[in-house]
């Protein structure tokens, strides 16, 4: 059920209900009022006749002679009734009406009888002396008509007019709702691609808030098709190279006639598979990291991180290459009672930033030599004795698929990118740099703002 047909079904059930509601305590309290009224009366007629026996002492009187027939007023006087008795009980003054009321005792109140048929009110008033009782009543069904006419005369120009009021109603439902079909037609005439926020501005302070939201899913979603078209570019153009090499590699093992030539084919055909692989794998890992990245940092997991087992599985993964190049790797931890880098995070991520740390310090160190993991309270810094960087260099790094001129090992150029980008997911500043002396290459991944990642 739409949003309007929901509101229009609430005011036609609930207007005429509370209108109902109205009309009951209107009636009640127009009763109540008209009670009062003609009670008020019957006291004061009961007083004024108690007060003219008072003064006079009269003898019994006869009954007042019946009205004409035509008399307009006898429909009114129908409706009243007077009677006085005295001690002895005889009834000294009475009206035709008064005639069927009831003496009765007592102090001075109302009675609620019948007569004739229908309901009346009496009101029964003795004297201070004793000599006299007074009952003045009245026909219920005057004050019912009057209620009624009072009530029908609110009635009528509200029955006449709840038509209209809610015809008004429905037409005020329908043009409140007119921002919510323009918002509609608006983004029903996009495209895939039109990801521009919607303005705000004019839109009601209900649909402010909704506007905000979806704006912000625009731009999450537009960051989301950025990264996805950036990676399949990249991904196209960088595998487009290494799959014809592959090919034309094949294509030389497949026409290799002798055993030396057929064996050096093979390896550099091996080695080509490698490329390609470490290759794919790296764009998986930056892909998924720049996915967490632009998700905010509410997606990675606050949960403590075990150094030392990330550092044992970081540097499992590298030791094949270590052991190929005749590299030792080394870890040093802070002195007994401070902490390594204390820290939550998601472990998987930071091993992942681990293994591309030792790897390329593996990498590109010169064979036989050292590279140490070293952690303190804040920071963690990793060494190699390869050699350093120039300051133009140096601003590259972190470029996708950029590797300085020169390089022999076996690369992509997205382990430096996949390291700031995890780095920045967990709040953590990247600095690369010369080691002691000048010598060497060291990174130091400590607390502290992140470097932007490049993305060129």
């Amino acid at each position: 059920m739409s949003l309007q047909r929901r509101l229009l079904l609430y005011l036609l059930v609930c207007a005429p209900l509370v209108w109902g509601v109205t009309l009951w305590v209107s009636v009640s309290r127009a009763r109540h009022e008209v009670n009062e009224l003609y009670d008020g009366e019957l006291v004061r007629l009961a007083r004024q006749v108690q007060a003219v026996f008072n003064r006079q002492h009269p003898g019994p009187l006869p009954a007042p002679p019946f009205p004409a027939a035509d008399d307009p007023l006898d429909d009114d006087a129908r409706e009243l009734a007077v009677a006085v008795w005295n001690t002895q009980g005889q009834l000294v003054l009475t009206d035709r009406e008064g005639r069927q009321l009831q003496r009765r005792a007592g102090p001075a109140g109302f009675v609620d009888t019948q007569l004739f048929g229908t309901a009346w009110r009496v009101y029964y008033l003795p004297s201070s002396n004793g000599e006299w009782l007074v009952a003045a009543g009245q026909d219920v069904h005057e004050r019912q008509e009057l209620v009624a006419g009072l009530t029908a005369s609110q009635i009528t120009p509200w029955l006449l007019m709840l038509p209209f009021l809610l015809l008004a109603m429905a037409l005020a439902v329908r043009q409140a709702l007119l921002p919510i079909r323009t918002l509609t037609a608006e983004l029903q005439g996009r495209n895939a691609q039109d990801l521009l926020p919607v303005s705000p501005l004019r839109a009601p302070a209900e649909l402010q808030p909704l506007l905000v939201a979806m704006n912000g899913l625009f731009t999450r979603i537009d960051d989301s098709l950025e990264r996805e078209r950036r990676f399949t570019a990249d991904a196209a153009h960088e595998l487009r190279t290494p799959l014809a090499v592959l090919r034309a590699q094949w294509d030389v093992v497949r026409r290799a006639h002798s055993g030396t030539e057929r064996a050096q084919a093979e390896a550099r055909f091996s080695t080509g598979l490698d490329r390609t692989d470490r290759l794919v794998t790296q764009m998986l890992a930056l892909s998924r990291v720049e996915a967490r990245l632009g998700s905010g940092s509410a997606a990675v997991p606050h949960t403590p991180v075990d150094w030392p087992h990330l550092v044992e599985q970081a540097m499992g993964d590298c030791l094949p290459l270590a052991e190929r190049r005749h590299i030792e790797l080394a870890c040093e931890w802070p002195p007994e009672g401070q902490p390594a880098l204390p820290m939550q995070g998601d472990a998987d991520l930071l091993t992942v930033l681990l293994r591309n740390l030792l790897d390329n310090a593996v990498r590109y160190a010169p064979q036989g030599t050292l590279v140490t993991l070293r952690f303190t309270s804040n920071a963690l810094v990793v060494e190699n004795h390869g050699t350093p960087l120039s300051t133009e260099q140096l601003a590259s790094l972190g470029t996708r698929f950029h590797r300085p001129q020169g390089q022999t090992e076996i690369g992509s150029g997205l382990g430096v990118s996949i390291v700031q980008r995890i780095a920045a997911l967990h709040g953590l500043a990247v600095v690369f740099g010369p080691g002691d002396n000048g010598q060497g290459m060291r990174v130091r991944v400590q607390r502290g703002t992140p470097r932007p990642p490049a993305t060129a």
